[in-house]
């Protein structure tokens, strides 16, 4: 047995409570380089505690819809943030946090071009790009600390 979720396009408003989007929405904020490069500035509300900030880069098989969600996680002493390497789109799933387990997630699709910035503690699925090549810079947490826990749902989501 299952339950469904329907992935819907990622939107700043509707992602707000769980982290930000992050992409080239209007015109940029600042001009630099001599008027050669827009700046879109500080598009994400990154947090480390008393960790530092790490970049490291990821590469994640590719998954198609419907995708089985068993499995959330959460990094309860920082942020996390997503950023493809390629233009394709990206499955993103987060649930809200009920009682320190996660409530019903929620699942959306990105643009190309877009990118995501996770909430400290926010639950979500695994990193799912939908293409190949599946490369992302990840930008959170680095400390000493454990940064990480998991929740296994009893009945699965498909999400589709």
């Amino acid at each position: 047995m299952t339950r469904t979720l329907a992935a819907t396009p990622i939107d700043r408003d509707a992602f707000a409570a769980f982290g930000d989007v992050i992409e080239t929405e209007g015109a940029p904020d600042r001009i630099i380089n001599q008027g050669f490069c827009g700046r879109w500035h500080d598009r994400a509300a990154l947090e480390f505690g008393d960790g530092r900030a790490g970049i490291s880069l990821f590469r994640a098989e590719p998954r198609t819809l419907p995708y089985r969600l068993e499995m959330v996680e959460r990094h309860p002493l920082g942020s996390q943030a997503f950023i493809p390497m390629s233009l394709v789109p990206f499955l993103v799933i987060v649930a809200p946090d009920v009682g320190g387990r996660p409530g019903t997630p929620r699942a959306y699709v990105t643009e190309p071009g877009q990118a995501i910035n996770l909430h400290r503690g926010t639950w979500h699925g695994v990193l799912t790009p939908l293409h190949a090549p599946g490369l992302f810079a990840v930008v959170d947490r680095i400390g000493a600390d454990d940064n990480l826990e998991e929740h296994w749902f009893e009945t699965p989501y498909e999400v589709a």
